[in-house]
């Protein structure tokens, strides 16, 4: 029962980790000071529960646990956390404490989900079962923020022709100006490109685990980084080069549509994402 509730609380771990690497990706692109503090006190919180597990682990075994690669991992992560804490509060460079933060996750996710270290073979695949269930998870939320903001620019450009065709009436007013439309496009987009992101680091640990010869080059896995592409380009556009307007909502369409044909068309040619175990 204790083994249970440690891995529950591990589990917990993760998924708040992913929570303040979605803030600190937010507060990356915006530098939204808000966003910075609760993914500080979140991780802050993820390095009191990773101590504590620390100086369990310490106490049961008797040693300083970096004896084996997934004891050296679990301690890297900490490590890493630590010291992105650190720069976060005294040195404020967010570019180096968002890619830290990523890397730290990844760590995490590897350790915490890698059956080899439990003794139970059922607590093992329950734990890749619930990784799986987490993956999918992550990964339709992402795939919903993207709908939304295929929706906010789809409305962009509807409001768009309206004004330029000089079409003044009702359906005018429903719409929401062309600023605040362009803006909700953008901040949904801001949410899922680190969710797809996560989600992709959770199931290539999955495949990994479940998929004897995973294929690097499946049809889902090529798509899914094709979306992460596209969508970086669009944030790109937007933050770096300043672009706003009808030009970066049809990106945005268009980089829907390929969501869309990864969601469908990519997912049934996949070689292994049409079962799961």
């Amino acid at each position: 029962m204790f083994d249970i509730f440690m891995t529950r609380l591990h589990e917990v771990t993760v998924v708040l980790y992913a929570l303040s690497v979605l803030l600190y990706f937010i507060d990356f692109l915006q530098h939204n000071r808000k966003a910075n503090r609760a993914a500080f006190w979140l991780l802050a919180f993820v390095w009191l529960l990773q101590t504590v597990f620390l100086f369990l682990y310490m106490v049961k075994t008797g040693r300083f646990p970096v004896l084996t690669i997934f004891e050296g991992l679990y301690f890297y992560a900490w490590v890493l956390i630590t010291l992105s804490l650190t720069i976060n509060r005294f040195m404020r460079v967010d570019f180096i404490v968002f890619f830290t933060n990523v890397l730290g996750f990844i760590i995490m996710a590897i350790h915490t989900f890698a059956p080899v270290q439990y003794e139970s073979s059922v607590m093992a695949q329950r734990l890749i079962s619930e990784l799986l269930f987490i993956h999918i998870t992550v990964a339709i939320l992402s795939y919903g923020a993207f709908s939304l903001s295929f929706v906010f620019s789809i409305l962009y450009l509807i409001q768009y022709d309206l004004l330029k065709r000089k079409k003044w009436g009702a359906r005018l007013l429903r719409l929401a100006d062309l600023s605040k439309l362009d803006k909700m496009s953008y901040v949904l987009n801001v949410i899922g490109v680190p969710m797809l992101m996560i989600s992709l680091i959770l199931g290539i640990q999955w495949a990994y685990l479940k998929v004897p010869h995973m294929i690097w080059y499946d049809s889902k896995v090529i798509g899914s980084f094709v979306v992460i592409v596209v969508y970086s380009i669009y944030l790109y556009l937007k933050v770096g080069k300043g672009l706003a307007g009808k030009q970066l909502a049809l990106w945005n369409i268009a980089s829907f549509l390929i969501v869309l044909i990864n969601f469908f068309l990519f997912g049934s040619l996949s070689s292994f994402h049409f079962w799961y175990s």
